[in-house]
């Protein structure tokens, strides 16, 4: 019999040691890609999530049941990437000798598509986090602006007006031209 995510969660609370990693199993991937969208490397996406996971593990008695228990745990990553992101910020990365750590996964199409996406995401971690955040969820994710508003505590005419700016400025960052040159003041 397949459980809920509702009684997973209960299941866990009440001591059901497989339950929590039952949970995790079914929504880990779409968490990692929440993470990987909103922040900068994979490293700090994945330790996003690790800590967000530990957190929800942790405060599993705090679930009000007020949303489903993937947008509870999609607000703890959201608040996950926050916190790295802030601490990136007091403490910035610096960049060993120019290594590329991250490799991206083989490309379905053409080299082009591929260029593409580097744009986009180079585009994207141009944002500032708040907009970015709101086109993650909203724009690539799909969530609803009064889910969002939930989710990153602020009114839904803040995560319309985050949106507004952010598309605005990506659009100004992609348009033909400026290709060239996103990134490249890092």
């Amino acid at each position: 019999m397949i459980r809920s995510d509702a009684e997973l969660l209960r299941a866990h609370l009440d001591g059901d040691r497989r339950a929590f990693g039952e949970l995790v199993d079914r929504h880990s991937s779409y968490l990692w890609t929440v993470a990987r969208r909103s922040l900068d490397s994979r490293e700090d996406a994945a330790e996003a999530v690790q800590d967000a996971l530990l957190r929800a593990h942790q405060r599993a008695a705090g679930y009000r049941g007020e949303a489903t228990v993937r947008s509870w745990l999609v607000r703890i990553v959201v608040n996950a990437c926050l916190d790295r992101h802030r601490r990136n910020q007091a403490r910035p990365a610096v960049p060993v000798g120019g290594t590329e750590f991250e490799t991206l996964p083989a490309p379905r199409d053409p080299i082009a598509d591929h260029e593409l996406h580097l744009v986009v995401q180079r585009a994207l971690a141009e944002l500032p986090v708040e907009q970015r955040m709101v086109i993650v969820l909203v724009d690539l994710l799909g969530y609803p602006v009064g889910e969002v508003a939930d989710m990153l505590e602020i009114a839904p005419g803040t995560v319309k007006s985050r949106g507004a700016r952010g598309r605005a400025r990506l659009a100004e960052l992609l348009r033909p031209g400026a290709r060239e040159t996103v990134g490249e003041a890092r």
